[in-house]
């Protein structure tokens, strides 16, 4: 039995909320702040940053199935951000099963999608669609953050109940992980996701994604990307950043 690709498009548009935010700094505040300041915080991080200058990034996707190697695929896409809103992609190469490329091309329409004003305010992190609460402090690849724990205000499948680590220093978030809270098949038990985003030459993109789904009758399925290379406007298209240093940030 194959996996319907359409199932797992909900991913894309969790993706595109949070990869093309820039790098705003703020003052570290001294001592403990409310969690209505966090929140308010963050959702003015959101709201003004944005990218200025095009950029592209180079990702790697893997699909691989806990039961059956035959669903097993590679892809590389190239996804290009032109201000204020707009995103094409061009799938570079894939090995392995056609569910990859099916599954990657799926995801990536609905970032394409999910780049209008309306999208983005129906699945953003903020008050209008998540009760927030305070779990604490953490260190995240030597970052310090706050954990807010997130419960949607209602049942969609672009929204995640789970946690979120939001950075002490710019109120962007630095990870997000939980299960999707409306799954959009009868077919799909959960699908658990984590996504984890860094500074790159003052933007805040995704560095990589992990999403899990667990199918009825099927098993796990598991979707990954990494970032692989990164480049601003004028760049020489040779250049790339490696992964270990892309991994500091």
């Amino acid at each position: 039995m194959q996996v319907d690709v359409r199932k797992h498009c909900v991913i894309g548009a969790l993706m595109a909320l949070l990869c093309s935010f820039a790098v705003a700094q703020e003052p570290l505040p001294s001592g403990p702040m409310p969690l209505d300041a966090i929140v308010q915080a963050l959702q003015k991080a959101q709201a003004a940053t944005h990218p200025h200058a095009s950029y592209q990034v180079i990702r790697e996707y893997r699909l691989f199935g806990a039961k059956d190697s035959k669903s097993d695929s590679e892809v590389v896409a190239e996804i290009n951000f032109r201000p204020p809103a707009f995103r094409d992609y061009t799938i570079q190469r894939s090995s392995g099963s056609s569910r990859g490329p099916q599954l990657v091309r799926r995801i990536l329409d609905h970032e394409v999608k999910a780049t209008s004003k309306d999208s983005k305010a129906s699945s953003a992190i903020s008050s209008d669609n998540y009760d927030f609460s305070y779990i604490g402090e953490a260190m995240l690849d030597g970052k310090p953050c706050y954990v807010l724990a997130l419960k949607p205000k209602r049942s969609d499948n672009n929204l995640i109940s789970g946690q979120a680590w939001v950075d002490k220093n710019s109120f962007l978030i630095r990870q997000i992980q939980g299960e999707v809270e409306k799954t959009p098949s009868w077919w799909l038990k959960a699908v658990r996701i984590k996504l984890v985003f860094a500074d790159l030459d003052g933007i805040w993109v995704q560095k990589s994604m992990e999403a899990t789904a667990d199918v009825r009758m099927v098993g796990s399925h598991t979707l990954t990307s990494r970032l692989l290379d990164y480049r601003r406007e004028h760049e020489v298209a040779a250049t790339s950043f490696s992964i270990s240093a892309i991994g500091k940030r």
